[in-house]
Parts: C-alpha cells; structure tokens; sequence
C-alpha cells in the first residue's frame, strides 16, 4: 500500500512537473511574439539593429493565411521535402559507412578523414557553381548540396561514437569467444548508436539549413526559393514566413529522427526529460 501511494505521488509530480515546462514554453514564445511585435510596430530603430523594415507578427500571419490557400504551397512543400529528405539519406548512408570505417580503422582515419576535415568549413553557398558544372540537372545540384550539408554532422558524431565506446567491452566481448562481425553488431554498433542518432538528428536541421542555398539554383519550386524570391521583390512578410515553414519543418523532422532512434534504442533509455 505505502509503494502503492509512493507510485502515485510520483506520478504527480512528474505530471505537475511537465504541465509547469509545458507553461513556461508557452510563456517563453507568448514573450518572443509581443517582444516582435512592439519592436515592428514601433518601428524601434537601436542603431546596431533596426526594425524599421521588419514585418509585425500580425502581418506575417496574413500573409501565411494567404500561402495556405494558395495552390503554390504544395509543389513548393513537395519540391522541397524531395530535396531535402534525398540528400539526408544519401548523407545518411555515406555518413554512416564512412565514420564505422574511420573509427575503427587507423589507416582509414589517415587517409580519408584529412581530405574531409578540409571540405567541412566550405559552406553550402560556395559549393553552387561547382554543384552546377559538377551535375546535369538543378534538382541533382539541389540534393548534393543538401547532401553536402547534412554529412558532416553525421559523419563526426558516427566517428566520436565509434571512438568512444569502452575498449573495456570490446576487451570482454574477445575474450568470451566473439569474432570481429559479433563484436562490430552486438558491441560498437550500439555503442556508437547514440552518437549516430544525434548526427542523424543535426544533420537532418543542417538539410534544412542548406534549403534556401540549394534551391537559388532552381528558379521555379521549394520553400527555399519562395524565401528567396520573396526577398528579391522586397515582399518582407513573405520572407518571414518563408523562413518559419523551414523552420518547423527542420524542427520537426529533426525531432521525429531524434525520436524514431530512440525508439530504435531501448537500451539507451534515460528517461523523460
């Protein structure tokens, strides 16, 4: 009985305490909203940064309005979650197989990580005229360069979680008997997963980032070129939301490959946060 009502007061105060960070989450947006608003419709001018020319909340939600009953949304949402989700999993497979190799392989390390390290401060927006002359097609220069964004955070966590599982397991694993392919699936496998599903998790948000670069070069459909042409005819609400669809959209994949890895991970289970 005294377990019975342990139980259940803890239950409640996990409860009480999610419904408290649900509130202040709330509250926290509610706060960045009126904030954005009083600096737009005051026109706040602090001379290091000026909100002279930014749109209010108000007229941003107009204009979202207007691109959810316009037909353009969907070629554009489908043209840029093609893009975007070709280019993570291209990322994925390459990033994945690459960092297993180099971390576990000196002379792989030696001879692939060098040239790696030396193309992952390029960003994406350099890469558009090589993309370009590289490829036969915009859409294949538009998944490379989403590709190219989205691997190197996969890529480096891959590698940090292959380094850093305990040689003391892979030690004990050996010495009961286990071969290299029993050690690599049943030790440094889900070792490194966590590592892995946070790269996943980043580099997924990074394929967003690169969204707006990748589809300069298409000229005709994506969120990313809505933004862009949005900025180009100084049709300020229009930008803003431009860039809020990318960001939920980012968001929220991100969110759902962070949750789907653990999912995949019941042995990584650290409890709600």
């Amino acid at each position: 009985m005294n377990i019975t009502m342990l139980e259940a007061r803890e239950s409640a105060l996990v409860s009480r305490s999610g419904a408290s960070r649900t509130m202040l989450r709330l509250a926290s947006g509610a706060l960045c909203l009126l904030a954005w608003q009083w600096a737009a419709g005051n026109h706040i001018n602090l001379g290091f940064v000026t909100f002279q020319n930014v749109p209010p909340p108000t007229e941003v939600l107009a204009a979202a309005w207007a691109l959810l009953h316009s037909p353009k949304l969907v070629p554009d949402l489908t043209a840029s979650l093609a893009r975007v989700f070709g280019g993570f999993l291209l990322a994925a497979v390459v990033g994945i197989m690459l960092g297993l190799v180099i971390g576990r392989s000196r002379w792989a390390e030696d001879a692939l990580l060098p040239p790696l390290e030396l193309l992952r401060p390029i960003p994406a927006v350099a890469w558009i005229p090589l993309a370009i002359l590289m490829f036969p097609s915009s859409e294949m220069s538009m998944i490379f360069i989403t590709f190219a964004g989205a691997l190197f955070p996969i890529l480096l966590n891959t590698i940090h979680g292959v380094e850093g599982v305990d040689p003391r397991l892979i030690a004990s694993a050996r010495s009961l008997g286990s071969g290299r392919y029993s050690v690599f699936t049943e030790v440094i496998l889900p070792g490194a997963a966590p590592s892995i599903v946070t790269g996943l998790s980043i580099g997924m948000g990074t394929a967003w980032f690169c969204l707006v670069t990748a589809e300069m070069i298409s000229g005709q459909f994506g969120i990313g070129y809505y933004t862009w042409a949005s900025y180009t005819i100084q049709n300020y609400a229009d930008i803003v939301v431009g860039m809020l669809f990318i960001g939920l959209f980012g968001m929220g994949s991100s969110a759902l490959v962070k949750r789907l890895g653990n999912a995949l991970m019941p042995w990584n289970q650290r409890g709600e946060k």
